[in-house]
């Protein structure tokens, strides 16, 4: 006699394999993002190396440090990380966002409604918004030569800014002095 069981189990097992291999994985970190509603130009043009888990934790690692001009200049470190739902992008590290010279980490990158055509990137204290066909396809990425010259010019001239604040707080500490003595100290 034909045993069904055995047969039926067999034949269950036979369609979830072939279910799960009609629904691929996605194979770039670009597929990966436009699957979760998120744009594909969030990252810069060309990277092949990712991971991602089941949690939704992802890591990109770039051959270098580059930054990306879209609206305002994105900055990505060599490595970018962070936990990738439908439509957002929390606990993000490795990307900053440039706002006149200052450089701000970004926290947070979130999609609220598709249609709206935003995107939303949380820098912190605010959150910025962006057309959302700003970021349609990857950029290219240059190296960040540029970013080091401007902090490091930004730094000259805060501290440049801070030694006259103090020359000139010093000399309103000053006593007057009297012309006999600003002779005498000009002659010496």
């Amino acid at each position: 006699m034909f045993n069904f069981i055995p047969c039926f189990l067999c034949l269950s097992t036979l369609f979830q394999i072939s279910f799960s291999e009609q629904q691929p994985q996605p194979t770039t970190i670009y597929e990966l993002l436009r699957s979760n509603g998120l744009p594909m130009g969030l990252l810069p043009k060309g990277v092949t190396n990712f991971t991602f888990d089941n949690t939704g934790r992802f890591e990109v690692h770039l051959d270098q440090a580059c930054n990306a001009k879209f609206e305002d200049e994105l900055h990505y470190d060599l490595n970018v990380s962070g936990n990738l739902t439908y439509g957002q992008i929390a606990g993000l590290s490795g990307i900053s966002a440039q706002d006149l010279f200052l450089w701000f980490p970004v926290k947070e990158i979130r999609v609220d409604i598709p249609s709206s055509g935003l995107i939303y990137f949380d820098v912190g204290v605010v959150s910025k918004q962006f057309s959302l066909s700003s970021f349609e396809t990857p950029r290219e990425c240059l190296a960040n030569s540029n970013r080091v010259v401007v902090q490091s010019v930004f730094k000259v001239l805060v501290y440049g800014l801070w030694v006259i604040n103090l020359l000139i707080y010093q000399e309103s500490l000053e006593p007057e002095k009297n012309d006999d003595q600003e002779h005498l100290t000009t002659f010496l």
